[in-house]
């Protein structure tokens, strides 16, 4: 009888670390397909009218955008800045010592969660003509394109940009 107990005692906990390896697997796979999902964001894109080449990276669990090309990325002849001929700087930002900084390489996707169904949240975009930080969202079109909203506050405020996907700009 005794021999019966511990057999018994023996399965049973077999079955609880098998099923909570179980669970524990699950909740990785599940990870995984949010991560593959989420990062069909990843790649190159032209911002709207073409101006400024975007590629969005993934860091941890969020995803960031950077300027990678410009179309014009010197300042025209004609400023009357004193520029001309000069790459283009962020020179509206608000931080005195990031004024000189090129745009090209600049950070403008920040921290963006993939919730799902296409759809990507909790981010900010920074927009370089104003100096501005704008909360975002982001959505994968069925057409393939992005559906870009930069807001203040409520999503129902703001202004919508489309951007086309296309490929690295040293290819």
């Amino acid at each position: 009888m005794i021999f019966s107990i511990s057999i018994s005692t023996m399965f049973k906990n077999t079955l609880k670390i098998r099923l909570l390896a179980l669970i524990g697997l699950l909740f990785v796979s599940a990870a995984s397909v949010a991560n593959t999902e989420g990062d069909r964001l990843l790649g190159f894109w032209f911002t709207e009218n073409d101006n400024a080449t975007v590629e969005i990276y993934r860091e941890g669990d969020g995803y960031f955008g950077r300027i990678v090309a410009l179309k014009n990325p010197l300042y025209a002849d004609d400023t009357t800045t004193g520029l001309a001929g000069q790459a283009k700087v962020d020179r509206n930002n608000p931080d005195p010592d990031k004024q000189d900084f090129p745009i090209v390489g600049l950070n403008l996707l920040r921290g963006f969660a993939y919730i799902g169904n296409n759809k990507w949240r909790k981010g900010k975009i920074y927009d370089p003509e104003n100096g501005k930080d704008y909360d975002c969202n982001i959505k994968l079109k069925s057409d393939g394109t992005l559906s870009v909203r930069g807001y203040i506050g409520l999503a129902l405020f703001g202004r919508t940009t489309i951007w086309r996907r296309t490929i690295s700009p040293e290819e």
